[in-house]
């Protein structure tokens, strides 16, 4: 069952790729760009208050 999610989430991630043109490296910098803003709304409502 982890082996076909993982599979999915490769597939899912290929396709975005695809659509948006960009490569591996953007992909991770996008995903760095996202766990950066999540990270400081996190830190915002939660732990800052």
């Amino acid at each position: 069952m982890i082996a076909r999610y993982i599979d999915w989430e490769k597939r899912q991630i290929n396709w975005w790729k695809k659509t948006l043109g960009i490569s591996d490296h953007g992909v991770a910098w996008i995903s760095f760009i996202k766990g950066i803003l999540v990270g400081g709304l996190a830190y915002h409502f939660f732990i800052s208050s």
